[in-house]
């Protein structure tokens, strides 16, 4: 039923309360889990106030992201499944359902708030989009 399964994570303690979800799924049939960290395109654009230094910038969180996704990557398959990182920029929830349809995913499981709570107050949060927009079922665990 749910034989992919799509973990957005942005490395919250929200998004890390996630994670015990996306292992029981296994119990239901699922046997791949794609690791989805997107770099905030806004957020990349207010820590470069300098143009020239975008591409180092946006390299550097790349690099971080792989860093943190490898352990998460290393944990879901201890627990029996396949996982694949995916490491994009642009906008989170644009991004999330960009990526829902190219890896023909069956479930996604994500946190409810991210690291930016306050914008997510005031311009509507990332699982808000995700759940009016996706195509599949969605899983948000709470806080």
């Amino acid at each position: 039923m749910f034989d992919k399964i799509l973990y957005p994570t942005d490395f919250s303690d929200v998004a890390i309360k996630a994670l015990p979800y996306v292992e029981q799924l296994r119990y239901a049939g699922s046997s791949e889990v794609i690791i989805l960290h997107v770099i905030d395109r806004r957020s990349l654009d207010l820590l470069c106030y300098d143009p020239g230094n975008y591409r180092t910038v946006e390299s550097n969180l790349k690099g971080l992201a792989l860093e943190n996704s490898g352990f998460l990557k290393k944990h879901i398959e201890e627990h029996g499944l396949h996982a694949k990182v995916l490491i994009k920029t642009g906008n989170p929830a644009s991004r999330i359902l960009k990526v829902v349809q190219e890896e023909q995913i069956s479930v996604i499981v994500m946190g409810s708030h991210g690291k930016t709570n306050l914008a997510e107050m005031l311009i509507g949060s990332v699982s808000e989009r995700v759940v009016r927009s996706a195509s599949c079922p969605v899983l948000v665990v709470k806080r």
